[in-house]
């Protein structure tokens, strides 16, 4: 009997991601509390938000009694580490001018948890990947800003967008860094039945 999988986000591209794969899902975004708690690390806190979006799907299912024997619950969360400083989605234009200026010319980490949930276990994983950006003048920031891109991104930037012209190069897995691993979803999938 093959699992059935729910993607518990609401990301198009980890949608695209999946079916790049061939994966069939469901998509059941979840919604959870993102704060940090005081003084959380950025691989401790991007792993139990990854966990915890999986924890809040795998309840609204039982709630509305959609659960089946053979649910698979998938949710991934990004973040950018700088410096050991977790760096979230931009508060506003100011935000994200200090973010992008902090990453101009220095190379970052994202960090991408994936968690896969039924009703017999729960595995959680990082993939960490080095990410260099080349040196952004303000104004390059600014007009950046304008064209709305960085307003709803991890780090104030989409790699797959017009954000990865400022990209220099990348260490690890390119789509860990749009959102899902592809190797160690795949892996990760597979300990759960969800593929072969």
């Amino acid at each position: 009997m093959h699992s059935h999988l729910i993607l518990a986000s609401a990301s198009p591209r980890r949608t695209a991601l999946l079916h790049q794969m061939n994966v069939a899902h469901t998509i059941c975004p979840a919604d959870i509390d993102e704060t940090p708690k005081p003084g959380e690390k950025p691989d401790d806190l991007v792993a139990r938000l990854a966990s915890e979006k999986a924890q809040a799907v795998m309840k609204k299912l039982e709630k509305q009694q959609a659960l089946q024997d053979n649910t698979v619950v998938l949710a991934s969360d990004t973040l950018i580490a700088f410096n050991g400083e977790s760096l979230g989605k931009p508060v506003d234009k100011a935000d994200a001018i200090r973010i992008l200026s902090m990453l101009s010319g220095q190379t970052h980490q994202v960090l991408t948890s994936i968690s896969a949930l039924s009703q017999l276990k729960h595995v959680t994983r990082t993939v960490v990947t080095a990410v260099t950006f080349a040196s952004l003048t303000k104004q390059q920031i600014i007009d950046y800003w304008e064209t709305g891109e960085p307003a709803d991104k991890a780090g104030s930037y989409a790699i797959q967008g017009i954000g990865g012209e400022f990209v220099v190069s990348i260490n690890g897995s390119s789509s860990s860094v749009v959102g899902l691993p592809l190797y160690e979803t795949r892996q990760l999938l597979n300990e759960f039945g969800v593929v072969k």
